[in-house]
């Protein structure tokens, strides 16, 4: 006897349901991006039957709110924020599963409203990991601190920020702009300088925005009267040697209208508005530290423990080294021919250099037990090796070890240049993570060629593109430089009625000067200063909306 029960099936694909119409059109007004279409669609399908709940998926709510917050207002017959609050109703009424999307464009909308709903679109995203159990990210809180902005609400986009931090996540320049753009317009000196450090921290070079966003700041009543008129110009120095060069981050120096220029760097890399000679900036010497325990650790994980502690002991015990070379690196570079090996000639010739460079100080070579061995067994290759050995260049690692972990460590610890052709891009270097690690690498290796014969060393950049406070409390700011061109590249320069004209100078109020040595933020060799002729460039500040 056949059931009588009544069996629901799923409606085929391509069958006409009830919300055929509207998912086609929704798909059609996403291609179009036709926000005002979609919205009419949808509430049509509502007001056909008001007691029902148009089954969308999550998907085609989610296209709606992005729709919405993508519009031009001005094509929108109504406020797209109450539009959004009514797509987002309808979603939770249909069960839909909002996601860290949906939440984000809903905010986007309602946080764009001319009505200044910038609070609701913040309790939005606070609270979308207690309500819903998602973790909001970067672009979350984007449009929050944007609204804050325009409004000139600054307590509120510092609490903005304060929960970006909670949540894990780092603005980045998008949004440091805003905290400095709304900082400055409210007057707040000491916020400014903290954003202007995590600018620093958080890009190499300013978009043309954040540029006008500084030079406003510079250019504000507020800023001339922020500072201090009197400083310690040796803790300021021991403060920009802390840092790894570039900056002392213990506040406004000076007192007074500041000079804003737009420059260029002069070929003896000098600033060609006031003549300062551009740092070289390294990583400071706390993260040194804990960079050099990180790579400690890991080799002490995959090296033979002894073998490793014992070298960690001789290198504590020998620490008088400029430069750490990687002996195999050298010794078989482009040796890959019939009659290539070891050569030791090459590597002779970069030690050669290296002392040329130090005064006849001798570098640290790291080479391997293996090679070593082999090496001995000619008498002409083992009068070199007991050279280096007498004087101390030479440093065996023992078999079954990485030399890589050796050279590394070495060079790191001892905060000084590391000779290798070597990219650093294998396995083990991945393992360091990307924190420290491209940073310190531009500032500490030396790359080498060979040209008929002559060693030539190619040596770290003299001076870092990165946003620069000096010890005159002057700032030197990079802004992009899409062509890739450094010596097109504009510069911000920005000083205190020609506090910084003279490079090591710092005036205090009485007109006494006082003489501050120059910052050696790495163990590079520094350029001599020379008059630098470069004529500087009249920037207007960009307009902001």
């Amino acid at each position: 006897m056949a059931s009588t029960a009544t069996t629901r099936r799923r409606p085929r694909r391509g069958s006409k349901g009830p919300n055929a119409d509207l998912s086609r059109t929704l798909t059609d007004c996403t291609r179009r991006g036709d926000a005002a279409a979609a919205m009419a669609a949808f509430d049509a399908a509502v007001d056909a039957d008001a007691d029902a709940v148009p089954r969308l998926s999550a998907h085609q709510y989610n296209q709606l709110l992005h729709l919405l917050a993508a519009t031009d207002r001005s094509s929108f017959p109504s406020p797209p924020a109450a539009a959004a609050r009514r797509v987002f109703a309808h979603m939770l009424q249909a069960a839909a599963p909002p996601s860290e999307a949906t939440i984000t464009s809903l905010a986007r909308v309602i946080a764009a409203d001319p009505a200044s709903a910038a609070d609701e679109a913040f309790e939005l995203v606070a609270t979308m990991k207690d309500k819903y159990g998602l973790s909001p990210r970067l672009r979350s809180y984007g449009p929050v601190l944007a609204a804050f902005r325009r409004a000139g609400e600054a307590a509120k986009a510092y609490a903005v920020e304060a929960h970006m931090t909670a949540s894990g996540v780092s603005p980045e320049e998008p949004e440091l702009a805003a905290l400095l753009d709304v900082s400055s317009r409210a007057g707040d000196a000491d916020k400014v300088y903290e954003y202007m450090h995590k600018l620093r921290q958080a890009v190499h070079c300013v978009s043309e925005e954040t540029a006008g966003v500084v030079e406003a700041w510079f250019r504000s009543d507020e800023a001339a009267t922020a500072g201090k008129p009197q400083w310690d110009a040796a803790q300021v120095k021991d403060a920009i040697v802390a840092n790894g060069g570039g900056c002392h981050r213990l506040g406004w120096l000076g007192t007074g209208p500041w000079t804003v220029q737009r420059v260029r760097v002069g070929d003896a890399d000098q600033c060609g508005g006031c003549r300062f000679h551009l740092a070289c900036i390294d990583i400071d010497m706390e993260e040194t530290q804990r960079f050099a325990d990180s790579v400690a650790g890991l080799a002490l994980e995959r090296e033979t423990k002894t073998n490793f502690s014992r070298f960690q002991e001789w290198l504590e015990a020998n620490k008088d080294y400029q430069a750490i070379v990687d002996g195999a690196n050298i010794a078989l570079y482009q040796q890959n021919f019939a009659e290539g090996g070891f050569s030791l000639t090459q590597l002779d010739g970069v030690i050669t250099e290296l002392r040329d460079r130090y005064h006849g100080k001798w570098p640290l070579v790291i080479l391997h037990n293996k090679r070593i061995s082999k090496l001995m067994e000619n008498s002409s290759n083992r009068h070199l090796i007991e050279t280096w050995r007498t004087n101390g260049a030479l440093y065996t690692s023992p078999s079954g070890s990485n030399d890589d972990w050796y050279w590394l460590y070495a060079a790191i610890k001892l905060n000084c240049l590391l000779v290798t052709n070597d990219e650093m891009r294998d396995h083990i270097f991945e393992l360091l993570g990307p924190s420290f690690f491209p940073k310190w690498k531009q500032r500490h290796r030396v790359k080498y060629t060979f040209n008929k014969g002559k060693t030539v060393l190619v040596m770290p950049p003299p001076y870092s593109s990165e946003l620069q406070e000096s010890e005159m409390g002057s700032w030197h700011i990079p802004i992009e430089e899409k062509s890739g061109n450094e010596r097109g590249r504009i510069w911000l320069c920005i000083g205190r009625g020609g506090s910084c004209k003279e490079h090591g100078e710092v005036p205090s109020t009485n007109g006494a000067v006082h003489k501050v040595p120059q910052t050696e933020a790495s163990n590079v060799v520094q350029q001599g200063l020379t008059e630098n002729k470069d004529e500087s460039i009249t920037g207007k500040r960009k307009d902001r909306d």
